[in-house]
């Protein structure tokens, strides 16, 4: 069985945020897979929205034997167990409980509608972008950020 590896940005701003990221992160253990390395929380504002919550963000670098689109489903599926309702409403961003987005997967490219894999917005936030040069090994963070110098 090939064991594949999977980054994971993980983030709350509904209720008690640490308590949301650290079941997200049992649950994944549980579900998901091996779980290697897990970035420092972050406190950071929304992006892509007003809201007077402010976010805790992590990332999460993690040993999996499940394709990207089982990956998809069981991470939406963590996330409706923790109380989200929706990706958006109406095409807009909202306070969530807790948001799972899968980064990469290898280094594979997935362009599907359900996914985009590596995530198409992730170089734009720096929210993500800074949990994840915690768990990402510094060559390929630095290959990351070397092939888009606009970050």
């Amino acid at each position: 069985m090939q064991h594949h590896i999977v980054y994971l940005s993980l983030g709350s701003n509904q209720g008690n945020r640490k308590d949301y990221l650290t079941a997200a992160l049992q649950l994944i253990r549980q579900q998901v897979g091996m779980v290697e390395k897990v970035s420092s929380f972050i406190e950071t504002d929304p992006w892509g929205y007003q809201s007077d919550n402010t976010y805790i963000n992590a990332a999460a670098r993690c040993r999996t034997t499940l394709t990207p689109s089982q990956l998809l489903r069981v991470t939406q599926t963590i996330e409706r167990k923790l109380g989200r309702k929706s990706k958006t409403i109406d095409g807009q961003y909202t306070d969530r409980p807790i948001d799972i987005d899968i980064l990469f997967y290898d280094d594979w490219h997935v362009n599907t509608p359900a996914l985009t894999i590596p995530h198409p917005r992730m170089l734009e936030r720096q929210f993500v972008l800074q949990p994840l040069r915690e768990v990402m090994p510094d060559e390929q963070y630095r290959q990351l950020i070397q092939s888009h110098p606009h970050i």
